[in-house]
């Protein structure tokens, strides 16, 4: 819900408005659980027979092309999202913070340490260096840079 939120601009109204949708005219009874699930400029999409239907606008079919390069950001296994990479201001390409249920029970975490962002952002609110806290987990400065721009938006 937090990266529905804060990723992609939806409003809690929103997302029940979505899902309202989806239960009672697509009969989908969990669809923010589906890998068909999209969301993109503050509207959820579902994917039915190659085709995105806007979960907010009463089912109007969305554009497939704009919602690809979003689905870069998700990790499946089989039909299920097990991992999620947050984008990072500026850094659209970044990798460095993911949320995964497996992984500190799903709070944000460096993706290649699993020291949450949260811990971080502490250490370096009181007092600490960026650099000194990298050395101490052994993070690249950039990771540490990419951790405090998310902490920032979320």
């Amino acid at each position: 819900m937090r990266a529905l939120r804060t990723e992609h601009g939806l409003k809690l109204s929103a997302v029940r408005e979505a899902l309202h949708f989806a239960k009672k005219e697509l009969g989908d009874e969990a669809p923010l659980a589906s890998p068909e699930l999209f969301a993109s400029g503050g509207e959820l999409f579902l994917e039915r027979y190659g085709q995105l239907i806007n979960l907010n606008r009463a089912g109007q079919l969305g554009f497939w092309a704009m919602l690809q390069g979003l689905l870069t950001r998700i990790q499946w296994d089989k039909k299920l999202a097990v991992r999620f990479f947050t984008s990072v201001p500026n850094r659209p390409e970044a990798r460095s913070v993911m949320l995964d249920p497996k992984v500190s029970f799903g709070r944000p975490v460096l993706a290649r340490l699993g020291v949450t962002t949260a811990v971080i952002v502490d250490r370096i609110n009181a007092g600490e260096e960026p650099d000194e806290v990298a050395r101490d987990y052994g993070a690249s400065p950039v990771e540490i840079m990419d951790t405090l721009a998310y902490e920032r938006t979320a």
